[in-house]
Formats: structure tokens, C-alpha cells, sequence
């Protein structure tokens, strides 16, 4: 059963993805929140595998919330996906360096929606490989600061080639075919240097491909 936290400042919206994943046999939603404060003393209390996350929310905001809930070691299995109106913004930069799994459009299709939830479940990086893509031309386009990256020394010539292709967008399978291995020992790279980059999840680690220098534009 994966059991979803909602947080969301509009009753109306809540109420709607609620009745939504209420019809699925394999999602229980475990409570609701109106603002990020009570979102993340939700998030404590119930340790929901997904939290949807409003970005934009009185008393305390989205981004906030998933910091909190990020730096939180209790949390740790919990997905933060952020709920934009808006797409790519600046906003959703914010929430993925603050540890954000992904982002979802509000106007996204049902049956869309409830794949992305199921897939941020397994722990995948909510990162369709068109949405990296479109992160990559916005962190190319804009002054990088790079910095101090613990763990980069310690990343294996592998492991460092797959993290370089997981910010260039490729799927595992892409990866597998780029580097001639099988798409399980791709996977296996990149779960290993994610854990030594201290990286959530996916999205963390194209992220910090960029911000460290590891990847930059000339790899595009």
C-alpha cells in the first residue's frame, strides 16, 4: 500500500486528488495539510512514502517543507514531490536542491498523475527524461557556483561516467546501452554513487552533477 500525504492550501484541489487516488486499491491517502508547517508534523507523525507538496502556501511554503522533511534522517523514506501550477520555474530549481524527488504540473492527467505516484513510490526519481532535459538547457543557460562536493573524489571512473549520463537526461536502459553494461549494473552505479554524494535520489544527483562542475555544458 503506498499512503500519500496531501499539501495543499486549496480545499478544492486536495479533495480532488483525494477522491482520485481513493479509487486505487494500491494507494491510501493518511492525511491532509493546508500549509507546509502542519504538512511537516504530518509528514513526522504518519511517515507517508510520498508527500505531494504545494510549492506556493501560507506560514510556511513548499520549499521550506521539503527542506525540513529532506534534513529530517526519520524521513528518510519519504518522497517529497513537488505541485507546480506553473512547470519549470525557478521555484521547482529551489525545490529540487532542497530535496525534492520531482515535480508535477496541477493540470497533469489523471491516470498520468497516479503513474507518477506509483513511480515516485519505487523510489525513482519523478525525472522523465524529456523534464532532465529541459533542467539541463535551464542549468546551461544560467551561472553555475561550483562547489565543494563531498564524495566526488571517492566515485569510481564508472560511477562517475553514469552520473554524467544521468544528467544528460538518459533513461537506465540509455545508460546501459551507452556504457555496454546491463541496465541493473547501470542502476547499481548509480545507487552507489548517489550514496556517496549523500544524494536522495535522482534528482538530487543531476542537480549536484551540475552545481559541482562534474557535468557542464560543454557535455550537452
Amino acid at each position: 500500500m503506498i499512503r500519500v500525504l496531501l499539501v495543499d492550501d486549496q480545499p478544492l484541489l486536495r479533495s480532488g486528488f483525494r477522491a482520485l487516488l481513493d479509487l486505487e486499491d494500491d494507494i491510501e491517502v493518511v492525511a491532509e495539510a493546508a500549509d507546509g508547517q502542519e504538512g511537516v508534523a504530518l509528514a513526522r507523525e504518519h511517515r507517508p512514502d510520498i508527500a505531494l507538496i504545494d510549492i506556493q502556501m501560507p506560514v510556511m511554503d513548499g520549499i521550506e517543507a521539503t527542506r525540513l522533511i529532506a534534513a529530517d534522517p526519520v524521513l528518510a523514506r519519504v518522497h517529497v514531490v513537488i505541485l507546480t501550477n506553473y512547470g519549470l520555474d525557478e521555484y521547482v530549481f529551489d525545490a529540487l536542491r532542497a530535496g525534492a524527488a520531482g515535480f508535477l504540473v496541477k493540470d497533469i492527467e489523471p491516470e498520468d498523475f497516479l503513474h507518477a505516484v506509483r513511480v515516485a513510490a519505487r523510489g525513482d526519481a519523478l525525472l522523465a527524461p524529456s523534464i532532465t532535459r529541459k533542467l539541463i538547457d535551464r542549468y546551461v543557460a544560467r551561472p553555475l557556483r561550483p562547489g565543494v562536493v563531498t564524495g566526488l573524489a571517492e566515485l569510481t571512473n564508472r560511477e562517475r561516467e553514469a552520473v554524467t549520463l544521468v544528467a544528460q537526461g538518459l533513461s537506465n536502459d540509455e545508460i546501459a546501452d551507452r556504457m555496454v553494461i546491463s541496465p541493473l549494473t547501470a542502476k547499481t552505479h548509480i545507487n552507489r554513487a548517489m550514496t556517496k554524494l549523500h544524494t536522495r535520489d535522482r534528482a538530487q544527483l543531476v542537480v549536484l552533477a551540475y552545481e559541482s562542475g562534474l557535468v557542464t555544458a560543454h557535455h550537452q
